[in-house]
């Protein structure tokens, strides 16, 4: 069996499989599929396919090696033979012209007449691949003290703080949409459908039991009416969800149990709430909330 050639095939198939699970799988954390046992399942199945694809060829080749008249047969095995012979020539020549040996000169040529308690010492060329590094560091030594030393080009404190300038305005731009950052400072209504969607969500899921489920009021007060006890706007709804309400009787803090997109997301449907027609309507608590910089 050609040995080299099926285990190459064997893992380009391999690498390509991975690619295209890679591809397929979509995800937002990169790599995530290799947690899943389905993958490893069609990764083995692919493989399995592929081993017996070779056995498949390798026998096909015995099988028509066979039916070969015997004069054929040999032609063919010497033929084998020079290529297993000849298989990385090209590579065993590129690593002596890169170590600047040359296989057919002998020791006895390049032999000097040093010898030190019988240790004999041979005229060996440098290797092109250091020779042409020490003319590369020469000539960038030579271009580095002409920029920077009479030209007088940035120093490292000025390219530091050119990184620095330049790091900020990447994290600014990233925090732009990098919702999870979010504060009571940086909040702003969130009117995406899906926002919306999550943020209905959580409240079913937490703020029901005080609120009701169309935000009518119980335990709670109404968040459909514009009267509000610690202000409206997003800003506010999202700093009651962080800091709690009022002490000894207002809602509790939630800030260890949503994160703070969550929060937004939850103060944005709240706030969308207002001006909807709840079932049962608690009596307004509160005051008017009128803010003309503050989204409702």
């Amino acid at each position: 069996m050609r040995t080299t050639a099926s285990l190459l095939r064997l893992f380009l198939l391999l690498i390509i499989s991975i690619i295209l699970m890679e591809w397929v799988y979509e995800t937002d954390q990169q790599w995530a599929m290799l947690t899943e046992p389905i993958y490893w399942i069609i990764i083995g199945t692919v493989m399995l396919f592929g081993m017996a694809f070779e056995i498949c060829i390798e026998a096909l080749r015995v099988i028509l090696f066979k039916t070969l008249k015997p004069e054929q047969q040999a032609s063919y095995l010497a033929k084998e033979v020079y290529r297993k012979e000849n298989q990385f020539k090209w590579f065993r020549v590129t690593y002596l012209k890169m170590l600047g040996n040359d296989e057919d000169i002998e020791e006895k040529e390049i032999i000097l007449d040093h010898d030190y308690d019988g240790i004999r010492e041979l005229d060996n060329n440098l290797p092109p691949w250091w020779v042409y590094g020490f003319y590369a560091s020469i000539i960038f030594a030579i271009v580095y003290m002409v920029r920077f030393e009479v030209l007088n080009d940035y120093n490292q404190k000025e390219e530091y703080e050119m990184a620095v300038a330049e790091a900020k305005i990447q994290v600014e731009e990233w925090k732009k949409t990098a919702k999870d950052l979010v504060d009571v400072n940086t909040v702003t209504l969130l009117t995406d459908a899906s926002d919306l969607n999550s943020g209905k969500k959580i409240y079913e899921t937490n703020c029901i039991a005080c609120h009701k489920s169309d935000g009518g009021g119980g335990i709670g007060p109404n968040l459909t009416d514009e009267y509000w006890i610690l202000g409206g706007g997003v800003q506010n709804v999202f700093r009651t969800l962080l800091e709690g309400g009022r002490a000894g009787k207002g809602m509790i803090s939630w800030k260890s149990e949503l994160k703070p997109l969550e929060m937004a997301q939850a103060a944005s449907y709240v706030i969308s709430l207002g001006g909807t027609t709840p079932a049962e309507p608690k009596a307004p608590e509160g005051e008017i909330w009128q803010d003309e910089n503050t989204p409702k």
